[in-house]
C-alpha cells in the first residue's frame, strides 16, 4: 500500500476521532452491559494492592523526573543539558493537566461507534470520580480505587512524549515540543492506551474492547503504547527536522556519561513500577514482573557489552546504560507472561539487534536520530511485543493467558504461530497510526509555530538561546 493511501485512510480515520476518545478505565465495571454489571460481584479494595499500585506510581515519575532527563541531559552538549531538561520536565507537567481533563476519558471509557479506536468524554475532568469509586483489576471482583488507577496511568501518559525528544535534541524549539506533544498525546497517545489496553474487566470481559486488544494482541506494561508508540514519533521527527548543524563534521560526544549512568540507574529503579504496578495487584504476577525485569535488563547489559567489545574492543559505560535501556524495553511487554530463564534469553536477543540499528543502520540511512529513540526503544519495543507472543507460552516457562471465559481463568496458549501473528498485528497498527500520525502532527506544528531553531541559536546552544540560562557556570 502506498503511503498516499495510508494517509488519505489515517486522515479519515482521524476525522472520525476528531469526535474524540473516552474508554471506561480499562478495568470498570461500567463498560459492561445492564445485565452483566448486574452480575458482577461486589467489588472490595485490598490496601496492600493500593499501597502497592500508589508506591508504583511514585516509581514511574521517578523514571522521567528526574531519571529520564538525566539519562537524555548527559547524553547531549553541555550547552543543551538544561534544554533537555526542560523539555522533559514540562512534558510532565502539560501531560498531567490534560490527563486528567480529558485523556483519561479518551483512554479509558467506552467510545460507542468509535470504542476500537478511541473512548469518549465521560469522565472528562474526572466527572463521576470520587474517593468511593472503584476500578477492576484482573482478577474478578478485585478492585483499586479509581484515583489510584488514575494516577499511575497518568505518569505512563507523562514519560510517553517525554521519551520522543531524545531524537531531536538539541535542535528543536521549545514551543514546538510543547505544541506537538500537547497534539501527539490527544491524537495518538489517548487512542493508543485505548486500542491496547481497553477491556470490559474481568466481571465483564465480553464487553467490546479497544482495537488491538480485541487482535488477541498481549502488552503487560506497554511494549506497543509506550516505546513502539514514542519510538516510531521519534524517527519520524528526527528526519523531518533534518540533522544537527554539524553533524558528523564536529565532536557531538555525551557531555556527562555520569549523569546518564545515574539516569539509567532511576529508571531501571522506576521501571519495577512500570511493569510490577501494571499487575494492579500486590501478588504472585506482581512478583514475576518484577525478577523479569531485574534479569532481563541485567541480561541486555551483558550482551550489549559483549558485542561492543567484540566489535570495538572496548566495552563502554554508555553501551552498559544503552543495553539496560534495551532490555527494560523488551522486557515490558512481556513482564507478566514470560518466565525468568525466557525474560534472560529476551535481553540477550535484544541488545545485538539494537547495537544493530544504532550502529549500522542509522549510519546507513543516514538519519539524525540524536540520542537513538528509534534503535532502542522502537527496535526494542519490537524484539520484546513479538517476543512475548513465543515467550508465553507455559511450555517456555511463561505464565500463559488467561482465559476469562473458564471458571477457574484457567491459563491458556493459542500456540506460537497464532500469538505471534496477533502481536505482530499489535505492533503493526502501531507504527501505522503513530508513524503517519506524528507526520502529520510535525507538520501542523512546522506551519504553526515551525520545528528548528535558527542555526546561530543552534550554535549557541539551546540553553541560553531559548531558555537564557546556562545548566553550569565556570565560576
Amino acid at each position: 500500500m502506498s503511503i498516499s493511501k495510508f494517509s488519505s485512510t489515517f486522515a479519515r480515520v482521524c476525522a472520525a476521532t476528531a469526535a474524540l476518545l473516552a474508554p471506561a478505565v480499562a478495568f470498570a465495571q461500567e463498560a459492561a452491559p445492564a445485565a452483566a454489571a448486574a452480575a458482577a460481584p461486589a467489588l472490595t479494595m485490598d490496601k496492600g494492592d493500593n499501597t502497592w499500585m500508589l508506591v508504583s506510581s511514585a516509581l514511574v515519575l521517578l523514571m522521567t523526573i528526574p531519571g529520564l532527563a538525566l539519562f537524555y541531559g548527559g547524553l547531549v552538549r553541555a550547552k543543551n543539558m538544561l534544554s533537555v531538561l526542560m523539555q522533559v520536565f514540562m512534558i510532565t507537567a502539560v501531560v498531567a493537566l490534560l490527563w486528567v481533563t480529558y485523556g483519561y476519558s479518551l483512554a479509558f471509557t467506552d467510545g460507542g461507534s468509535l470504542n476500537s479506536f478511541i473512548g469518549g468524554f465521560s469522565k472528562a475532568f474526572l466527572a463521576g470520580v470520587n474517593t468511593s469509586s472503584l476500578v477492576e483489576t484482573f482478577s474478578k471482583g478485585v478492585a483499586i480505587p479509581e484515583y489510584t488507577f488514575i494516577v499511575f496511568q497518568m505518569t505512563f501518559a507523562c514519560i510517553t512524549p517525554g521519551l520522543i525528544v531524545g531524537a531531536f535534541a538539541e535542535r528543536i524549539k521549545f514551543s514546538a515540543v510543547m505544541l506537538f506533544v500537547v497534539l501527539w498525546v490527544t491524537f495518538i497517545y489517548f487512542p493508543m492506551a485505548h486500542m491496547v489496553w481497553f477491556w470490559g474487566g474481568p466481571s465483564s470481559y465480553t464487553s467490546p474492547a479497544g482495537l488491538i486488544f480485541s487482535y488477541g494482541a498481549i502488552d503487560f506494561a506497554g511494549g506497543t503504547v509506550v516505546h513502539i508508540n514514542a519510538g516510531i514519533a521519534g524517527l519520524v521527527g528526527a528526519i523531518m527536522l533534518g540533522k544537527r548543524t554539524g553533524y558528523k563534521k564536529e565532536i557531538m560526544a555525551p557531555h556527562s556519561m555520569t549523569l546518564t549512568m545515574v539516569g539509567a540507574s532511576l529508571l531501571w529503579v522506576g521501571w519495577f513500577g512500570f511493569n510490577a504496578g501494571s499487575n494492579l495487584e500486590a501478588n504472585g504476577y506482581a512478583s514475576l514482573a518484577f525478577i523479569n525485569t531485574f534479569v532481563a535488563t541485567a541480561a541486555a547489559a551483558v550482551s550489549w557489552c559483549i558485542v561492543e567489545s567484540l566489535a570495538r574492543g572496548k566495552a563502554s559505560m554508555l553501551g552498559g546504560a544503552s543495553g539496560a535501556v534495551a532490555g527494560l524495553v523488551a522486557i515490558t511487554p512481556a513482564a507478566g507472561f514470560a518466565g525468568p530463564m525466557g525474560s534472560i534469553v529476551l535481553g540477550l536477543i535484544v541488545s545485538p539487534v539494537c547495537y544493530f540499528f544504532v550502529d549500522v543502520v542509522k549510519n546507513k540511512f543516514n538519519y539524525d536520530d540524536s540520542l537513538d529513540v528509534f534503535g532502542v526503544h522502537c527496535i526494542g519495543g519490537i524484539i520484546g511485543a513479538l517476543g512475548t507472543g513465543i515467550l508465553v507460552n507455559p511450555a517456555l516457562g511463561g505464565a500463559g493467558i488467561v482465559d476469562y471465559s473458564t471458571a477457574d481463568f484457567a491459563a491458556t496458549y493459542a500456540g506460537t504461530a497464532t500469538q505471534v501473528l496477533n502481536q505482530a498485528k499489535g505492533v503493526l497498527t502501531t507504527l501505522l497510526w503513530s508513524g503517519i500520525g506524528s507526520a502529520i502532527l510535525y507538520k501542523i506544528v512546522d506551519v504553526v509555530v515551525g520545528l528548528r531553531v535558527s542555526v546561530e541559536a543552534e550554535r549557541e546552544g539551546l540553553d541560553l538561546s531559548t531558555h537564557g540560562e546556562a545548566a553550569y557556570h565556570s565560576s
